[in-house]
């Protein structure tokens, strides 16, 4: 009996290891020594991430003695490459320098972008300046993307951060610090969604509970066409700084207990912002692991079984 007992365990061990999907992992070309990161899948072409502006000789440009973080479109090539790399368009006169982080619609009308405020559109009263906001655009041919909004929920002591949309454009995710009430943030910053109603308004924010969130640093979500929520955290028992962690949905939109994944997606470095294709076999993510080219690099990776 006790021989029976382990042999079912061995088989099943055997099972789960066939199971088990194998990734192989290569570093994109566009890297350099500037961060690539706060990558997001616009459609199943194209891709949209965030690094510094630079000017026509590379050098960085500044706005107030900093470097210019703003975000770039390229295509998906053969082989994981990503070609024909340009900045965004956006309209210079609605004053947004400072970009890390956007997403755009599948219906291409409007583009969600993370960024702070500036001396020209600060707001009045007391907040932190440090803190991000989420603002909404629309694409007007000639000036780019410009009559930018931000969210109505979107309170000036919080920061919110990383916005992502599901593929029917109805529900927004993001990263936020919202304190108070049954919503409230767990740890240093936690995911949350929202509904984007018929009228172009907003639910309230809905924190996505402890089964997704850590009493640490939850960022970067991504919703893949399956519904299942990839996203980034520094909770213990990681390989090592931030993990890419993965949560199935649900039918009621509720979400499984994340679940890390495995080496070589995660590295004992910072590894985040993960994208993935329909069928789940290629995608890209970022991370600052030793062998990159400097700062965050792109990875791409493809199912090898």
């Amino acid at each position: 009996m006790l021989k029976l007992f382990y042999y079912i365990i061995f088989l099943i061990g055997l099972i789960s290891f066939s199971q088990t999907k194998d990734y192989s992992v290569t570093n994109v070309e566009i890297n350099t020594e500037y961060p690539h990161f706060g990558l997001m899948q616009i459609s199943d072409s194209r891709i949209i991430f965030t690094s510094y502006l630079l000017d026509k000789k590379g050098r960085l440009k500044r706005f107030e003695g900093n470097p210019i973080l703003t975000i770039y479109e390229g295509d998906f090539s053969e082989g994981g490459h990503i070609v024909n790399v340009n900045p965004v368009q956006i309209d210079p006169k609605q004053n947004i320098s400072h970009i890390t982080s956007a997403t755009i619609s599948p219906d291409g009308k409007h583009i969600y972008l993370t960024t702070n405020y500036t001396r020209k559109n600060m707001p009045k009263g007391n907040f932190n300046e440090a803190n991000f906001h989420i603002t909404v655009g629309e694409y007007k041919t000639g000036l780019g993307w410009t009559n930018f909004k931000v969210l109505p929920f979107c309170k000036l002591k919080y920061s919110y951060a990383h916005p992502a949309l599901s593929k029917d454009g109805k529900t927004l995710y993001f990263t936020a610090n919202i304190r108070g009430g049954k919503e409230t943030t767990r740890g240093g910053s936690d995911i949350f969604k929202v509904d984007i109603l018929d009228d172009n308004t907003y639910s309230e924010p809905k924190n996505l509970g402890s089964k997704v969130n850590s009493y640490s640093r939850d960022m970067f979500p991504f919703i893949s066409a399956d519904n299942t929520l990839y996203f980034a955290s520094n909770r213990p028992n990681g390989f090592g700084g931030f993990d890419i962690y993965k949560s199935t949905m649900n039918a009621d939109g509720t979400f499984e207990k994340a679940e890390k994944l495995p080496q070589p997606m995660n590295s004992k470095q910072d590894d985040f912002c993960l994208i993935i294709d329909a069928e789940n076999k290629t995608g890209y993510f970022s991370s600052k692991r030793p062998e990159g080219k400097g700062d965050d690099d792109i990875y791409y990776f493809i199912q090898t079984n």
